[in-house]
């Protein structure tokens, strides 16, 4: 390797380790953009959608994920709980939501047929809120970002060491290598954290745990065949559902307890 290339390996490698910290649950985490970076990046892509998209004028879907949202974000770690979330909800019938950074939260009338009670649309927004608060966004373009830079010197490395056909093997190799291992990986640990933090949200505001897993099967029940879960950005639903069912007993003393102190939450699912 030449004295350059090493120059740049080292430079790209000590980037890395700076950047280096760790989720809400101590799993070590990559982020190379700020807060501030990621939060205007968060609302132009929430003013984008919202462009695109028809907005709901259903005003009692509304009033329903908007008391639910309120609920969880009331008991959200700081700075988070203190944030003004906004919420829209799309007259869409896809089954989605999602929340952006800038405190951004996305729902689509869909949703409401599948999450069937409060508990299990809290289920949904707490999982998207976690997103958020773990910073998955920024971990996820991180990830993409360091691999676009190890593709870049992995091609000239490659390049300079062998002949045009093998290093274009190389390269193919490579590039199968970055996906399969990386960047699909870290978006299933990144949405197996959120279903975690995601309970953990619901039950300090008074929604039943166990919801998660219901919400999971009727999500299950209303999709057709799933990819293999190691080409799959998502947990299969059976896996998930079995982590849900086994964290729910961690969360549950935290619900027995707020219900105790303040009750049931109080949100109405409008009727159909």
């Amino acid at each position: 390797m030449r004295i350059w290339q090493k120059v740049a390996v080292s430079l790209i490698g000590a980037a890395v380790i700076v950047a280096c910290s760790q989720s809400p649950t101590g799993r070590n985490a990559l982020r190379l953009f700020s807060g501030s970076e990621m939060d205007q990046l968060g609302a132009r892509t929430y003013e984008e959608i919202k462009k695109q998209e028809k907005i709901s004028t259903d005003s009692r879907k509304i009033a329903y994920v908007q008391c639910i949202t309120d609920d969880l974000v009331a008991g959200l770690p700081a700075p988070y709980g203190a944030k003004r979330w906004e919420v829209t909800l799309f007259a869409n019938e896809e089954v989605n939501a999602f929340a952006l950074p800038g405190e951004k939260i996305g729902v689509y009338e869909g949703l409401l047929e599948v999450a069937k009670t409060p508990d299990q649309l809290a289920a949904v927004i707490g999982h998207e809120i976690a997103h958020v608060i773990a910073e998955h966004g920024n971990e996820r373009m991180s990830s993409q970002t360091a691999a676009g830079i190890g593709m870049q010197l992995g091609g000239i490395l490659a390049a300079s060491e062998l002949d045009q056909e093998t290093a274009g093997l190389a390269m193919a190799v490579l590039g199968a290598g970055v996906q399969l291992g990386i960047l699909l990986p870290y978006s299933r640990s990144h949405e197996s954290e959120a279903d975690q933090l995601g309970v953990d949200y619901m039950a300090k505001a008074g929604y039943d745990p166990a919801a998660a897993a219901k919400l999971w099967r009727n999500m299950a029940a209303s999709k057709g065949a799933q990819p293999p879960e190691f080409l799959s950005t998502h947990p299969s639903p059976q896996s998930r559902i079995q982590a849900l069912q086994q964290y729910e007993a961690q969360a549950m003393p935290v619900y027995k307890q707020t219900i105790a102190r303040k009750g049931r939450p109080d949100c109405q699912r409008p009727s159909s």
